[in-house]
């Protein structure tokens, strides 16, 4: 028979070889030091990669929902952060996700306090931040974050986009990591959301279970867009929008994506980062305060927070056009006074985005008041 001190004794050993600490069996320094740091509430020893058995989504669309939020920051600054934080899943694998406002998501997220009745309680601020389940029916792909936990946007605290980044991946089906360079190890290391990339540990592991970015096949059946002649004067683009802090450029199948800090710049296929829309991009335009921009082509209009679509397309009528306008052709955003600007044609339209109406006395023409 095993005596329990001989199972502690393993269970230690264990732990250490997986943390590539001095394996002793005994409870030293470092590995005390390892187990105080704050954490994930997943398990590290199972699997290190994927989750027993293997788990995944049958498919690459998926629905979220954030039912429950955090007095510690605003909605906006959440949405934002779990709209990143899947992001750097989408960008290494062909998975796209598609926000909900009700009903019943793929993932659902919340953040909860003590016992939220998932028979894994919080245990108040810091040891364990988070925890979330492997894909699967009810509760699998589902997101809980401690409400006790000081989140914010930035480096103070505990940083909600890198948190949620890493609880992301065991909600599509990866593990921890002994590679303490990768974000699926267990323990809370900052990282920064601007630029982020996952790590080539983590890139292989969610490639495993979902293929390569470009491997999909509707996406290897779109052939690589057509390079433009920067040189040709007669050179112009479909829309142009900031987005956070970049500036996007879109031409036919393609897109830019201009930071301040970078000298260059290089055409993506729009298919890459914005499935729905594929091409041909008529106008869009951002509302910084809200955190979100609307993308429009022909009739349509999509909603987007960072590079995710938020929900299915909607008619641009809901904006109170008139029947007999098709498309739009250009959009700007006021932000001093809350307006949009589309230009439709000869003429122009103006909407009050605070209280969501066409002014009254539009369209005017263009010429009439933009002499030139």
């Amino acid at each position: 028979m095993v005596t329990d001190d001989i199972l502690m004794f393993r269970k230690i050993k264990k732990m250490q070889k997986f943390f590539g600490l001095h394996v002793t069996g005994k409870l030293d320094y470092s590995t005390l030091s390892i187990m105080k740091k704050p954490r994930c509430g997943m398990p590290d020893i199972a699997n290190y990669h994927l989750f027993p058995g293997e788990p995944k989504w049958p498919k690459n669309t998926l629905t979220y929902r954030v039912t429950k939020y955090t007095p510690a920051m605003s909605k906006i600054e959440v949405d934002r952060a779990i709209d990143m934080g899947l992001k750097a899943w989408s960008d290494a694998a062909p998975l796209n996700f598609v926000k909900i406002n009700q009903g019943e998501a793929d993932i659902m997220i919340s953040f909860e306090s003590g016992d939220h009745g998932d028979s894994y309680p919080f245990d108040g601020p810091r040891g364990t931040l988070a925890h979330a389940f492997a894909p699967g029916e009810g509760l699998g792909g589902d997101t809980h974050f401690d409400n006790a936990e000081i989140w914010t946007s930035g480096a103070n605290g505990f940083n909600l986009f890198t948190v949620a980044a890493h609880e992301f991946g065991h909600a599509l089906g990866l593990g921890h990591s002994s590679d303490s360079s990768a974000l699926m190890y267990p323990t809370y290391k900052y990282q920064h959301p601007i630029g982020f990339r996952l790590p080539k540990d983590d890139v292989k592991g969610i490639q495993a279970l979902y293929g390569n970015k470009n491997s999909g096949q509707e996406k290897s059946a779109l052939p690589p867009p057509p390079k433009p002649d920067h040189c040709d004067p007669n050179m112009s683009f479909d829309a142009v929008t900031v987005l956070g802090n970049e500036l996007l450029f879109f031409k036919e199948r393609s897109f830019w994506r201009r930071q301040a800090q970078l000298v260059s710049t290089r055409p993506n296929p729009i298919a890459s980062s914005f499935p729905q829309l594929m091409s041909n991009v008529d106008a869009a335009y951002e509302v910084a305060e809200k955190g979100t921009a609307y993308f429009f082509k022909g009739p349509h209009y999509w909603t987007t927070r960072g590079l995710q679509m938020l929900g299915p397309p909607q008619f641009i009528y809901d904006y109170g056009f008139p029947s007999t306008v098709q498309k739009i052709d250009a959009a700007v955003h006021l932000k001093n006074n809350k307006k949009t600007l589309f230009f439709v044609g000869e003429d122009f339209y103006s909407y009050d985005e605070a209280n969501q109406v066409m002014e009254k006395d539009y369209p005017k023409s263009i010429d009439d008041e933009f002499s030139g």
